[in-house]
């Protein structure tokens, strides 16, 4: 089941709802049918990358969804660490699992049942370990619970509807799961562009008064927008290669970011406008 944004990435207050921290991680799905299997979002089988996972304490015919995640010690997610622990065969830095649905109990598909309901089976299926946890569900008061998320510069929340209409729909996007991410907002200059797949370069100012690479801005760049860099790309442009454009960094951009990295990066950038 696929997150759905939140209008204009609000939370809300509303009857019929619950919320949860939104985790920053990778988001799997762990199968103790005849075996178990742990899957990736796009269905790849990652078993064999975390045998910490193997001693699983869920019963035969269970499946449960949830996110990998290292915690670090602050004892927030590290996605950084995460990620490389992911992307790396050698790294063996311990993850956990939190789960926060549960899609099969004992062999009986449980999709169809109320949110609240398949929490309750969760509960009773996933005894916690030091490599399995639950996440945490709240009654309402999401506009609170975001207050607090950013306080602690944690991703964001998930609000999730959870009334008799709340069943888990596999593989889809539904307003039943809202997500409201704490972005982080900067101004950048555009110092170039990518020419196929098109993405921005970004850039700013070096404490040495230089310009430093910060990433590629990929989301939210409109054919308008694109329309502009077209308009005054010759004027910018001193140098290109056979991928990317670089442009004299007079242009800025208003830009939203989940976090910057620890070198320094902007993590999933979202362009919003120009700086006029």
């Amino acid at each position: 089941m696929l997150l759905q944004d939140a209008k204009d990435n609000k939370p809300f207050n509303r009857k019929n709802y619950v919320v949860e921290q939104k985790l920053d991680g990778i988001r799997c799905v762990i199968s103790n049918m005849d075996e178990l299997y742990i899957y990736t979002k796009q269905n790849i089988r990652i078993t064999n990358k975390f045998p910490e996972l193997h001693k699983c304490p869920l019963p035969e015919g269970t499946i449960v969804d949830g996110e990998l995640m290292i915690i670090d010690q602050q004892g927030k997610p590290d996605y950084e660490a995460m990620s490389t622990r992911f992307l790396s065969n050698k790294n063996k830095t311990p993850v956990t699992f939190y789960a926060f649905d549960i899609l099969r109990y004992k062999g009986i598909d449980v999709t169809g049942l109320p949110l609240l309901k398949r929490r309750e089976l969760l509960e009773q299926a996933l005894v916690e370990s030091e490599q399995y946890k639950k996440i945490q569900l709240f009654e309402g008061k999401a506009k609170e619970y975001f207050e607090q998320i950013q306080k602690d510069g944690l991703e964001g929340i998930v609000i999730k509807r959870s009334d008799v209409n709340s069943k888990y729909t596999v593989g889809k996007r539904s307003n039943s799961w809202q997500k409201v991410i704490n972005w982080l907002h900067a101004d950048v200059y555009i110092s170039g562009y990518r020419k196929s797949d098109f993405g921005l370069l970004a850039s700013i100012d070096a404490a040495n008064g230089s310009k430093v690479s910060v990433g590629v801005i990929e989301s939210g760049v409109t054919p308008e927008h694109k329309q502009v860099i077209d308009r005054i790309k010759s004027r910018l442009v001193y140098k290109e290669d056979k991928s990317f454009a670089y442009m004299e960094p007079l242009l800025m951009a208003k830009i939203k970011t989940k976090n910057w990295t620890r070198s320094g990066k902007l993590r999933s950038p979202v362009f919003m406008d120009f700086v006029i």
